[in-house]
């Protein structure tokens, strides 16, 4: 199995190709100026370009803008310093990565980015009817912020319901063995589906 390799983005083109990729996989398209202040990090294959995330060390956080005036005037978080966060983005994952082992190489290497921007507060934001999402957002011990409609300017767009969520560089790092149980145990159900369909075919020919 060819190893996964990964690198910063700095060309133009590479950087189309990965906004493209994330717009596919989860049907939002990030504006110019957001990706403009953000650091693209993707795997290749070879040459093929197969997952990646940003990261994003400087206010305004995408995520945040998104948080109704209401809900910022009264939680607790927002009395931190924005300086003190950082926000993660653009997190996608080609279909062609079957095994667990590569879905996890990529998941740790995010996590070794985010913990060294030295940043005490990591932002996360996505489609609040992702369960799968959630659940890897619930393994980071993430708190929430908001769930629910976000807050558009005119002329953005993103998903109808969304969560915000927080968690800490420490909590990210620590609860890695979370993660790799959690990869190991799809991978085993995967196989056990394969094994059923090849029965269930064995059994239709017979």
């Amino acid at each position: 199995m060819e190893a996964i390799k990964f690198r910063t983005l700095t060309n133009e083109s590479e950087i189309d190709t990965f906004l493209s990729r994330f717009e596919s996989y989860v049907g939002v398209k990030l504006p110019y100026d957001y990706a403009q202040r953000s650091t693209f990090v993707a795997g290749f294959k070879g040459d093929e370009m197969v997952g990646g995330y940003m990261l994003v060390t400087k206010p305004e956080f995408r995520s945040l803008m998104f948080v109704p005036d209401s809900v910022r005037a009264e939680h607790d978080f927002f009395k931190n310093d924005s300086y003190d966060m950082m926000e993660i983005n653009g997190v996608w994952m080609s279909a062609s990565l079957k095994t667990a082992a590569e879905q996890f190489g990529i998941w740790l290497r995010l996590i070794l980015d985010a913990f060294k921007c030295r940043k005490q507060y990591v932002l996360l934001m996505a489609n609040q009817r992702n369960l799968n999402i959630r659940h890897v957002h619930a393994m980071t011990g993430a708190k929430d912020i908001y769930e629910g409609e976000p807050m558009l300017m005119a002329g953005e767009k993103s998903h109808s319901s969304i969560r915000v969520s927080y968690t800490t560089r420490w909590s990210l790092l620590l609860n890695v063995p979370r993660y790799w149980f959690e990869y190991k145990s799809r991978e085993r159900r995967f196989h056990r589906r394969l094994k059923q369909r090849a029965y269930s075919r064995m059994a239709a020919k017979a």
